[in-house]
Order: structure tokens, then sequence, then C-alpha cells
């Protein structure tokens, strides 16, 4: 699946415009490298997104393209971020 509409569809990012900036402003790193939308993500990758002073780090549980916004939370594991000190 690409980062974009994972980012979309996981609910981390609300709109899939919105995640294509934040990978074209090199704010989205998929298991260390700097992704762009296009991008492919998969089951066990690590997806670190900055928000300004905020990151946030997820491992890849699910790259389900037809999922239900209630079985969102089940495509990934948060690391870090705004749950985590």
């Amino acid at each position: 699946m690409r980062i974009d509409k994972f980012l979309k569809t996981s609910r981390l990012i609300k709109r899939r415009t919105v995640a294509q900036e934040a990978c074209d402003g090199g704010r989205v790193t998929i298991s260390g490298k700097t992704a762009k939308p296009s991008s492919e993500v998969k089951e066990g990758d690590v997806v670190e997104i900055r928000f300004g002073a905020k990151t946030v780090r997820v491992e890849v549980l699910s790259a389900d393209e037809k999922t239900r916004p209630a079985d969102a939370p089940a495509m990934f594991r948060q690391l870090t971020g705004a749950d985590t000190p």
C-alpha cells in the first residue's frame, strides 16, 4: 500500500492530500528512509511522522486497503508519540 494512503486509511493523518504534503516535505520516514507519497509500506515497517515539535513512531501491523474506520487502530502499534513520554 502507498504510504499516503496508509496514513489516511489508518487515521494517522486526516486527509490524503495532507499525507502527501507531509511526505513531500520530508516529514515522513519508513524504516529510517525518507518517504515519497508513492513509497510502499508493508507489515513490520516502522513509520515516523514529524508534526512540528512532536514525532509519532508506529509499527505497521496491517496494510489492508479496505479497512473500516472502526478497525483503523488495529492497523498499527504506536511506539512513541502523543501518549508516550
